[in-house]
């Protein structure tokens, strides 16, 4: 069917009605094929007209001349109890030169599920008055599998929602940026959001919104919070919900589960990017011991086109809790209890070694040589070799995140940072801008260090800090392996930090490719110094900076022996005994530089 003409009337409108359909089931899909192609050929439009309602719901729209192609639309019907028609519309305001066009209309899985002999198991759910057998995950969720309300009868209105009246027991949360929207029919923003409903199917219908247009911005998040529920054993609770992705710059949805009420929680469920002009139904099966609450986390993404929508959410084989969830000191205490230390005589300028008491120098203290008996000396230091795995930090820290009140202080939730991550965690896409394996396993199970540049703003640094380092030898250097892929890459430095000074030792900035690359730092002798791994983000989020393996090679202090220096070593002016090989070579060896003495 198409339509072909050149004319200059005001106003022109086409419409093509289908026939009158009785209902449908909850899986219906309606696809067609349509061609839209020429120079002011104009918008078009189809229509949902159901008996009763007097205002039409608009499934889908084409706005523009969309080339010399035929294109695929697939909408999502739903469940539709009362007859309706399908119209559509093409319409033309001033001047139309095109040809508009459609083909291969095609309704699929619209019937009621069948009617059955028998429905056994306790998996299975027998509709009353249609005999259909439907999964018992399908009972009180909102929707009509059954096509006789049978399957949503004798349901808990407290363990569900639709938003038809509101927010029912949802609230929400105070701690975010700004609220989720209850809404009727589109969107403000085109091409972004939904057309209508997931309960009614209809623009009568009503869903939550998270608005992704001005004046929110890149990383806002806007949270929803459940109701409590009383601790629910080993998986016997089921959230089920309805959401809705659809636009060129949606970012992130993320369900949450906490037991402590000032806290964020835990991940139970995300989804990243354009899911399509569609409802997609989800299912969490939580387990807790404790009582807890669901947070339903919408964060915005780079553009006007990232609305998210929720619908129908329900609970199944849950109960609500009348109390409240416990509350965690978000402040620390400025002072921290001395380990018990064994009988000494050490002074205020030595370190007493934990296990025998005995005395050695401070300067000896993390300077990657053990001198306690029980090492005692380098375990609050910075780890020789450092590969992330067992999600160890090996003494790194930010000093950023150590200024900010308590652990789980809310302010630490967007700020660029440093985080461990592994390709297992990552979320669709991610890949392209983070690591997909780390460097030590070559595995998505495998630990790496990365500043996540989907927080923070263009310019921020994030900084990750040994502990004070005591003393390096010679020959000291860092080997590490880093990970610089994405468009918008911005720079990596390493960097000295001694009392208030801090001098660059390396950086790189900008995309290195998809693998990761190895880097040397030459640190020498130096004392009483930090390194400093120094991220700075770009201009989006398009960008992480990710580190593995990071090792301290040959940076013990050199050892003076008791021993006189054998005929193949030079005697350094400290009595420090090293290869005559090593003379002259722009090397301080000796750590006093009488190695490279003209005298010599």
């Amino acid at each position: 069917m198409f339509i072909l003409k050149s004319s200059s009337s005001v106003s022109q409108i086409a419409r093509l009605r289908s026939p009158k359909f009785r209902q449908t089931g909850s899986n219906c899909t309606l696809s067609f094929w349509y061609y839209n192609y020429g120079q002011s050929v104009g918008a078009a439009e189809m229509q949902l007209l159901v008996d009763g309602l007097r205002q039409p719901t608009v499934l889908w729209r084409a706005y523009y001349n969309e080339g010399n192609q035929w294109l695929k639309a697939v909408i999502q019907l739903g469940r539709l109890p009362r007859p309706f028609q399908l119209s559509l519309d093409k319409i033309s305001l001033g001047f139309y030169d095109g040809v508009s066009a459609i083909d291969d209309i095609t309704f699929e899985n619209c019937a009621l599920p069948p009617p059955a002999l028998s429905c056994e198991g306790p998996s299975r759910f027998w509709c009353r008055d249609t005999k259909a057998c439907i999964d018992s995950l399908l009972v009180c969720d909102l929707v009509d599998h059954c096509g006789d309300g049978s399957d949503e009868d004798n349901c808990n209105p407290d363990l569900q929602c639709n938003f038809e009246n509101g927010l029912c027991n949802w609230e929400q949360d105070v701690e975010d940026d700004f609220n989720w929207i209850r809404i009727q029919g589109p969107t403000p923003t085109v091409n972004t959001g939904p057309l209508k409903d997931h309960t009614t199917g209809t623009a009568r219908g009503h869903y939550l919104y998270m608005e992704s247009s001005e004046p929110h911005q890149f990383q806002d998040k806007a949270i929803l919070l459940s109701p409590l529920f009383n601790p629910s054993g080993n998986g016997t609770c089921i959230f089920r919900f309805h959401y809705h992705m659809f636009g060129k710059q949606v970012y992130k949805l993320s369900v949450f589960q906490r037991t402590v009420s000032n806290t964020k929680g835990w991940l139970l469920w995300y989804k990243f990017g354009n899911q399509g002009n569609r409802w997609i139904r989800q299912t969490l099966y939580i387990s807790s011991f404790k009582p807890f609450q669901i947070l339903v986390k919408g964060i915005v993404g780079d553009g006007f086109t990232g609305d998210i929508g929720l619908d129908d959410m329900s609970f199944l084989g849950c109960t609500l809790y009348n109390g409240n969830l416990p509350t965690i000191s978000t402040t620390t205490s400025g002072t921290s209890v001395p380990a018990t230390l064994p009988m000494n005589n050490c002074t205020e300028e030595e370190f007493v070694c934990r296990a025998s008491g005995h005395c050695i120098q401070m300067i000896q203290k993390c300077d990657f040589r053990p001198d306690c008996s029980d090492k005692s000396d380098e375990l609050a230091c910075v780890m020789e070799v450092c590969n992330f795995e067992d999600k160890n930090e090996c003494g790194w820290y930010q000093p950023a995140l150590e200024r900010m009140s308590g652990y789980y202080s809310t302010h630490t939730t967007n700020i660029f940072k440093w985080e461990l991550g592994r390709g297992a965690n990552l979320y669709p896409e991610q890949e392209k801008h983070c690591p997909l394996i780390d460097h030590t396993t070559c595995t998505e199970e495998g630990w790496y260090l990365f500043a996540d540049s989907s927080n923070g703003e263009f310019g921020h640094i994030a900084d990750i800090v040994t502990p004070v380092i005591s003393l390096t030898g010679p020959k000291c250097k860092i080997v590490f392996w880093n990970h610089m892929n994405g468009s918008t890459i911005g720079s990596l430095e390493v960097l000295c930090k001694t009392g208030n000074k801090t001098s660059k030792l390396w950086t790189q900035s900008g995309t290195q490719g998809p693998q990761w690359n190895r880097a040397e730092v030459f640190l020498g002798i130096r004392s009483n110094f930090q390194v400093v791994f120094r991220a700075k983000r770009g201009v989006s989020y398009m960008g992480d900076v990710a580190v593995d393996d990071i090792t301290f090679e040959d940076c013990s202090p050199l050892l003076i022996t008791d021993r006189p220096c054998i005929s193949e070593e030079f005697t350094c002016a400290n009595k420090y005994c090293i290869p005559k090989d090593n003379l002259c070579d722009f090397v301080n060896d000796c750590a006093d530089n009488s190695d490279e003495s003209p005298t010599i």
